[in-house]
């Protein structure tokens, strides 16, 4: 009962569009897949379709209901902001040993499961702990995604650093290609495999949805053993 842990080098690089890309291959091979996001920010109630939370629903074909954001998103909070802060606005704390319980739990809900984190690796999720320290309390495999925008190198060798010298082993980096980028996709996933200590480093081309994107999903799973 494989479980995979999607981080990232920072926000809005992809985890959730990989993930439903994930979810919606492998449910067409007939897997039993369940995805979470526990900790979500920018939480908009109003437009439940739109968000991480709502996307990942939509993905797994589970009803975009309140209920159902909870048993997805326990953690939600409506500023986009780090978690520490978002929480903060409301008078709110994650309580980070009920976050890695629920994780731990999440974790058996079907055959193959994705605990996706929230921001980067090293986003605060409270006064002591980061994404970081999530990972590490799991201790499942990661996938850290990354974009191929100029400077993308150096972030994603710098969270996969952070990743190895915490013990946290990384399956996959998932290159989630930057549109309209300045540098060459294939040249920034050449230069980062040279230093990526033999992770396999996989290409998501550019795509505009995740249905898309799930024709070129296969060798990502393929990756992670899927």
């Amino acid at each position: 009962m494989p479980a995979f842990f999607i981080t990232a080098t920072g926000t809005d690089a992809g985890k959730t569009f990989l993930t439903t890309a994930l979810i919606r291959h492998l449910r067409e091979k007939g897997r039993s897949v369940a995805a979470f996001k526990p900790v979500a920010s920018g939480f908009d109630s109003a437009a439940i379709a739109t968000g991480d939370t709502g996307r990942l629903l939509a993905a797994m074909q589970r009803p975009l209901s309140d209920d159902a954001c909870e048993t997805v998103s326990p953690w939600r909070f409506a500023a986009p902001l780090s978690p520490d802060m978002a929480a903060a606005r409301e008078n709110r704390a994650i309580d980070f040993s009920a976050l890695v319980a629920f994780s731990r739990k999440a974790a058996t809900a079907a055959d193959i499961v994705f605990i996706e984190g929230v921001g980067g690796v090293m986003v605060p999720l409270d006064a002591t702990h980061t994404v970081l320290d999530w990972i590490a309390a799991l201790a499942m495999p990661g996938v850290l995604v990354a974009g191929t925008y100029l400077g993308a190198i150096s972030h994603t060798l710098t969270a996969l650093d952070a990743l190895t010298h915490k013990g946290c082993p990384v399956q996959a980096i998932v290159l989630n290609e930057t549109r309209n980028s300045s540098v060459d996709a294939a040249q920034t996933r050449a230069t980062i495999t040279r230093f990526a200590r033999g992770v396999p480093v996989c290409p998501l081309p550019w795509c505009p949805d995740d249905g898309t994107a799930a024709r070129f999903i296969a060798p990502i799973a393929a990756a992670l053993g899927l």
